[in-house]
């Protein structure tokens, strides 16, 4: 049974200290509610799945029944999801999957995370557990530590320069220039980001995303039935989804991540196409050497040919294969569980051409992918999406 995005809805991205969960998830709801152009009752949305790593820093309960009680979803069927960093995309596949199974017409897919709440501090405390506690985070080591030796193999083993992984930063910045959503709404330029201080060799502060708050949502039905609500759907073609070992010493390779390769595979599959088919994608880019593994993680490249991409421009939004339209986690955002919800409002935008703004807008795009990676790959999952014919 196929499956359409009817409407979706986020929060801007950024940090906003005097709005709780509850403001939040609401603003986001009601924005996915008022994209449905035909309309859509709330009471038909059957079953609920929220992603969210901790909403806090450590704040345990029933969210997901205590977000759906506050956008008037009380009595809904809710789970939560909790994937680490790809939490949002996981409870959107689960959205999926219900309706795909007959269990339901209407799904709702969200995800929130308030991550300034807490002082920075406790923040890369509660960050560290979604990797190996063991053997990664209790021997001295963070996300940025690791991030930066799959940098630092890549660049050994492929001849990845510098100023390639960085300028993943200043074409995500510049797009973001143009994304009222986005946190960080302000360009940077190739020599300022490699002379910024150092985070952990050989990534600066700019190489890496920022601490965010936000929420998204997205709304879809069988698609069958689609019609009803919109005059322009979004197809879901295809969906995987894979794990690998949490801790990077197990792995055999660490230029690249197989969960990412397992899932997209998975998705090509199911949607019938190939990398050269995708128009517009949105990537996984919590450090700038994700995005750089992502294009090759998802056939965009060979291996250790990323960088290459970086350097002749051609992810840039006039590029052959534009990615991260909206700034992507770098310069948008990176609210935890929102975040591959957030991926899926910017590809059904960008396949709707109906960008609120036409610079960002690429043109023709009729097939989209979103990337949503959990900690340093120990998960992920893609999804594939079509334009409304």
């Amino acid at each position: 049974m196929e499956v359409a995005v009817i409407g979706v809805g986020q929060t801007s991205f950024g940090t906003f200290p005097k709005k709780s969960l509850k403001a939040l998830f609401f603003e986001a709801f009601q924005e996915a509610l008022r994209d449905v152009e035909k309309g859509l009752d709330p009471k038909e949305i059957e079953e609920a799945w929220i992603g969210t790593l901790s909403t806090g820093g450590g704040q345990l309960g029933n969210q997901a029944a205590l977000l759906c009680e506050t956008v008037g979803l009380a009595g809904v069927s809710a789970h939560h999801v909790e994937n680490a960093c790809a939490s949002g995309g996981f409870a959107f596949r689960n959205a999926v999957m219900a309706i795909r199974s007959g269990r339901c017409r209407v799904a709702m897919a969200a995800g929130i995370e308030k991550m300034t709440d807490l002082p920075r501090e406790r923040n890369r405390l509660w960050l560290g557990v979604s990797g190996d506690v063991e053997w990664e985070r209790l021997a001295g080591t963070n996300f940025p530590g690791i991030y930066a030796m799959l940098a630092r193999r890549h660049m050994y083993e492929h001849g990845t320069l510098k100023e390639w992984i960085t300028g993943v930063a200043v074409k995500n910045h510049a797009n973001a220039v143009h994304n009222p959503k986005a946190q960080f709404r302000f360009p940077i330029d190739l020599e300022r980001a490699m002379r910024a201080p150092m985070l952990a060799d050989p990534l600066t502060v700019f190489d890496a995303c920022g601490i965010t708050d936000g929420a998204a949502v997205a709304i879809v039905c069988r698609a069958d039935e689609a019609r009803r609500y919109t005059d322009r759907p979004v197809m879901v073609m295809g969906s995987g989804a894979a794990t690998d070992y949490l801790a990077i010493h197990d792995r055999k390779d660490l230029t690249g991540l197989l969960a990412a390769r397992k899932a997209a595979a998975q998705a090509y599959k199911e949607a019938g196409v190939g990398p050269k088919d995708i128009q517009v994608a949105e990537v996984h880019d919590c450090f700038t050497i994700a995005e750089i593994m992502a294009y090759e993680d998802l056939g965009f490249c060979e291996d250790g040919q990323g960088g290459f991409l970086i350097r002749d421009g051609l992810t840039k939004l006039d590029g052959p294969i534009p990615v991260n339209p909206s700034g992507g986690l770098k310069a948008k955002g990176h609210p935890i569980g929102a975040t591959g919800i957030g991926q899926i409002c910017e590809i059904v935008h960008q396949l709707r051409g109906d960008v609120q703004e036409p610079i960002r807008q690429v043109k023709g795009a009729r097939i989209g992918l979103t990337h949503n990676v959990g900690g340093s790959g120990g998960t992920a999952v893609v999804h594939i999406f079509r334009s409304p014919e």
